[in-house]
């Protein structure tokens, strides 16, 4: 069974304001010092993974280790929150997974060459990027399979980014759309949809020419919507939120999952990719952005706008027999259910807006169901 993992990026914030602080360089040295704590009480043994800076002060990320069960998965993404609330607590801060921030903020850049790099390249829409994504790692067996892989699932990414919608606001203000984060993301000139690649080949040969052109400065800035990691022997799929909710965050990972292995198997059974171009794909990603849960999405087997109901029936029914395999087909199908009854993300944060809550409460709710006190 294919192993997953995740990175979630979450928002360091004011317990009393709600607004983003810059004190990641503080949270970390808290998470180090817990670390080494725990290794010389015996706690040698603990599991891969672990917290890093992001590009701005503002935010921090943590990774979970690998594991095949999705119920594993949970436990770690809230043991892995669990420690970042309390280090961010011992800094001053609270952390909140939210995708972006509702309140206006003025992000502190974190120190490094790579990040001074981007600053000078990217300008104004480097500082623009205080957003909080989730990335899924699905293992994959060679490189060949994972482009395999990216080739097939590209028409379904879309659908990840409606379930995991949850950046509503923005500078103070609705945006207007479910994930605003990933209309900020797309802004970098290499983020977004992709051609089909062929080959392990043509996907190298691709990477190696949008270097060549001296735009972008290393590998680990080719944002496709899901890539072959540079790190690990997985497919990393890059279009999600942050997710409010852990269990949100599991179903984008189960779903993430079972598209990598229905991709995988329909490329050994010799069927080849749907030839979508990447100028729908975009149309599709705006408007899963723009509609969410609520619909409408773009179908991914017509390209045409359908309830999103339709559009996620498609994906379970789509990737059914890797769901199945995996004993993931009751947790994707409740979980979706549940999803689409409730909202997601942004929904919950409109309704606390529209429920009487400035944005500082907004955040600060967000932050309580983040440490796990949700009721």
């Amino acid at each position: 069974m294919r192993t997953v993992g995740v990175e979630e990026e979450l928002l360091l914030v004011s317990a009393t304001t709600g607004e983003p602080l810059a004190v990641s360089a503080a949270v970390l040295a808290a998470a180090a010092q817990g670390r080494d704590e725990h290794e010389q009480g015996g706690g040698g043994d603990d599991p891969q993974g672990g917290f890093e800076k992001e590009l701005h002060q503002e935010q921090l990320e943590f990774a979970t280790r690998p594991v095949s069960d999705m119920g594993e998965l949970r436990a770690e993404i809230v043991r892995w929150r669990g420690d970042a609330a309390r280090y961010a607590k011992e800094a001053g801060a609270r952390v909140a997974a939210l995708a972006t921030s509702p309140l206006p903020v003025d992000p502190s850049r974190n120190f490094g060459r790579r990040y001074l790099w981007m600053a000078e390249q990217f300008a104004l829409t480097t500082q623009e990027q205080l957003t909080c994504g989730c990335h899924v790692h699905v293992s994959v067996e060679s490189d060949e399979e994972g482009v395999a892989v990216l080739d097939r699932i590209r028409p379904w990414l879309s659908l990840l980014n409606a379930i995991s919608g949850n950046s509503p606001f923005w500078g103070g203000q609705d945006s207007g759309y479910s994930s605003y984060r990933s209309r900020v993301w797309n802004r970098l000139p290499s983020a977004g949809p992709y051609e089909p690649f062929g080959s392990a080949e043509g996907y190298h040969e691709r990477v190696r020419d949008m270097l060549a052109t001296g735009v972008l400065r290393d590998p680990g800035m080719v944002y496709f919507d899901a890539r072959l990691s540079h790190n690990y022997p997985t497919v990393e799929i890059r279009v999600a939120d942050v997710c409010l909710e852990p269990d949100t965050t599991v179903l984008v990972a189960t779903l993430a999952r079972g598209l990598v292995q229905t991709a995988a198997d329909a490329w050994r059974a010799g069927e080849p990719p749907a030839r979508i171009p990447a100028t729908l794909l975009r149309l599709a990603s705006w408007r899963a952005a723009r509609s969410g849960l609520r619909g409408p999405l773009l179908d991914p087997r017509t390209m045409r706008e359908t309830p999103a109901e339709v559009a996620l029936e498609a994906l379970l029914e789509h990737t059914d027999p890797a769901l199945r395999a995996c004993g993931d087909r009751d947790r994707a199908h409740r979980a979706l259910a549940a999803l689409l009854a409730q909202g997601g993300g942004a929904q919950r944060q409109r309704d606390l807006q529209r429920g009487g809550c400035d944005l500082g409460e907004v955040v600060r709710e967000c932050v309580r169901i983040t440490a796990g006190d949700d009721a």
